[in-house]
């Protein structure tokens, strides 16, 4: 249960890069209310699977969800570049993250 709330805690990880990204510096009023509640979601679902996870492991799983997937979304919605070595470079964060969790004994 702790891997599959820290996978969602990652995915809100990735709503408040977006929305902050959309929020123009918090100018805009929505789009930064929809930053601090998927915020105060990510962190609270962070730290609960803190309670079962190792340290180094859920938070790295969680800032590697939350960069891939913001990775993700820049590409397909903000036209963002996809070029070949930053695949790569999605691509090895993903094996980092496999491996954390094949390494983990949670």
């Amino acid at each position: 249960m702790a891997w599959l709330v820290l996978v969602v805690a990652g995915l809100f990880e990735v709503v408040w890069a977006f929305s902050m990204k959309q929020s123009e510096g918090f100018t805009r009023l929505w789009p930064s209310v929809v930053t601090f509640a998927a915020m105060l979601v990510s962190f609270g679902l962070l730290a609960w699977s803190m309670r079962f996870l190792p340290l180094g492991t859920a938070y790295t799983v969680w800032t590697g969800i939350g960069a891939v997937g913001a990775f993700i979304v820049g590409i397909l919605f903000l036209g963002e570049a996809a070029s070949p070595l930053r695949l790569i470079a999605a691509l090895l964060i993903v094996s980092g993250l496999l491996l954390m969790k094949l390494s983990s004994s949670a």
